[in-house]
């Protein structure tokens, strides 16, 4: 019988049917089941006490190379080294990264399988691309621990762009409407929205080309495929050392500290800040023990 306001309940003084052979022994049959998953709850309970005890998958939704990838092995080594199992990064890039986490998403709770998410598969891409998107970007995850805000450089290949500063890489975009490209980590991607920012701020107007990680995007960067990019100090440092790509700003709202000679794109764009977080992630549903082991390991690296 459906509830509803309207439902008249039996009166607590009414009298009740008497219990047939047949319901007695459907209710005992359910007692046992009740039992035996309560007996199962108890072995998951101490699987969880002595996790892990086999490998764990990291997927990291972008190509090797890049700073989330960079990242996630330098967890996993400590991971590993810690409790003495593997733990296996496996790249899984494409549609905004939104292929790994998916992959994260549907994957068993069980604490074998965690994911790099970031605000690119867990924000940008859901509210671009909602129809393309297989996961809910908050539902169907279990957050584990914040591993970092990762501000950018916008870099150039010193080689084709002869700008030296932002104001001369506007007017320059100004004068060669189009024809500059500029690459990314993938459509949806923070180095992508930065750039269309940028953009949008300056009235100027670049050819985006999308990757599957800022590790291809800056091999195409250094050898003049592409013009210029939003992308981590990390891994174009040292290109901007050698001299083949030249920084010109970088994205956080004030001067970073880790390049203090390169002004803030703020300086002269009032109100671009760009900052992309990277946090590990689980499928929803992992045991909350596990989950605590896997954040304070992580915190304390």
């Amino acid at each position: 019988m459906r509830y509803s306001p309207q439902t008249k309940l039996p009166h607590r003084g009414a009298p009740q049917r008497a219990i047939s052979p047949g319901r007695r022994a459907a209710f005992a049959l359910l007692c046992a089941v009740a039992l035996a998953a309560s007996g199962l709850a108890r072995a998951q309970t101490d699987d969880d006490n002595k996790y892990p005890q086999r490998p764990i998958k990291f997927i990291v939704p972008l190509a090797p190379g890049g700073i989330a990838d960079v990242m996630s092995r330098m967890i996993a080594d400590h991971l590993q080294a810690k409790w003495g199992q593997p733990v296996v990064v496996e790249n899984r890039p494409g549609a905004g990264t939104s292929i790994g986490m998916s992959a994260v998403a549907k994957a068993k709770p069980d604490g074998y399988t965690i994911g790099m998410g970031n605000i690119a598969a867990n924000a940008i891409f859901p509210a671009l691309q909602p129809d393309q998107v297989t996961y809910h970007p908050v539902n169907d995850f279990a957050a584990v621990s914040l591993v970092g805000m990762t501000p950018s450089l916008l870099v150039v290949n010193a080689a084709k762009i002869p700008a030296r500063t932002i104001p001369e890489l506007v007017t320059y975009l100004k004068a060669n409407p189009g024809k500059a490209s500029f690459g990314s980590s993938g459509t949806g991607t923070s180095l992508h929205i930065g750039m269309e920012m940028f953009m949008l701020k300056t009235g100027t107007s670049m050819v985006h080309v999308p990757y599957k990680g800022s590790a291809p995007m800056l091999n195409d960067l250094i050898a003049g495929q592409i013009d210029l990019a939003l992308d981590a100090l990390s891994t174009s440092g040292p290109h901007i050392q050698s001299g083949k790509l030249r920084a010109l700003g970088v994205t956080t709202a004030e001067r970073a500290f880790f390049a203090p000679g390169v002004p803030s794109i703020s300086e002269f764009v009032p109100g671009f800040e760009v900052k992309a977080w990277h946090g590990v992630m689980a499928p929803a549903g992992t045991s909350e023990k596990i989950i605590a082991r896997l954040s304070e390991e992580i915190q304390a690296y």
